[in-house]
């Protein structure tokens, strides 16, 4: 047991980043531009109190309606991302209407899309400097800054991106950069590495019950305009979120039908 322990432990000092490693003894990291030392995500305590003015969007939050069905908006596609789409149309239709998959099963969507999926609910945590969003699906963590700082200059593309937000009034207006480009704006809707992200989003006026998500997504090498479209979440107040558990290997490729392999 005694050399079982020893073998696992360097193994895993082995495959530990070194900046990972040497994390005891590295230089700590400066407070983000735009943040003063004291302020900001990283110094909550004492601003508790201001998240009293912020609305009210406790329980967790369905998308309302199902899928978007003929006639709803669609990205304007130009250039090889036309040309893509185009022929990712073309092997559907061969495939009689199915799909074929591109990613794991244990993969998330990413941004824009993980905030437009139909069956799983959100969840949106107030704290000093940022909101957090929990999503059920995957159980993913998406960070939205709110602490007046700005966007990373050269950061690494991530299914999530690079959140930056502020409050106008009771509305919450976030940019969203830095996504994978080897994801989608939906499905068979390629963008590049300039894809960018701004969301207004607000409750209902009308109804305090449902929360209104409008999206602007521009992206000057692959859409030839802005695309806009509009996400509504209905609330439930005393619900939760139920643990999601994919745990697929991610080692296993994926074949030229879309499934799986197992190895």
């Amino acid at each position: 047991m005694q050399t079982y322990r020893a073998i696992a432990i360097a193994a895993l000092a082995l495959a530990t980043p070194v900046a990972a490693q040497q994390l005891g003894t590295a230089t700590p990291s400066p407070p983000p531009e735009g943040v003063a030392p004291d302020k900001g995500a990283a110094n909550p305590k004492g601003q508790y109190a201001a998240l009293d003015a912020l609305p009210d969007w406790g329980g967790i939050w369905f998308v309302m309606g199902g899928r978007p069905g003929a006639g709803a908006p669609e990205p304007k596609l130009k250039g090889e991302y036309l040309e893509r789409r185009l022929a990712w149309v073309a092997e559907v239709r061969a495939a009689d209407g199915v799909a074929r998959r591109t990613r794991s099963n244990c993969s998330p969507p990413g941004m824009p899309r993980i905030m437009r999926l139909g069956q799983y609910p959100y969840e949106f945590i107030f704290s000093p400097g940022r909101v957090t969003v929990n999503q059920e699906a995957w159980m993913q963590t998406r960070t939205i800054w709110t602490d007046g700082r700005g966007h990373e200059e050269d950061p690494d593309p991530t299914f999530m991106g690079d959140s930056v937000g502020r409050w106008n009034g009771q509305t919450l207006v976030v940019e969203t950069r830095a996504i994978l480009d080897e994801l989608e704006i939906d499905t068979g809707w390629p963008h590049s590495d300039e894809f960018r992200l701004t969301e207004r989003i607000r409750l209902d006026p009308a109804n305090p019950d449902i929360l209104i998500n409008e999206m602007r997504m521009e992206d000057p090498k692959a859409l030839a305009e802005p695309f806009e479209v509009t996400t509504r979440y209905r609330r439930d107040r005393y619900g939760k979120l139920i643990e999601f558990q994919c745990a697929e290997n991610d080692r296993n490729p994926v074949n030229e039908e879309g499934h799986t392999e197992y190895n």
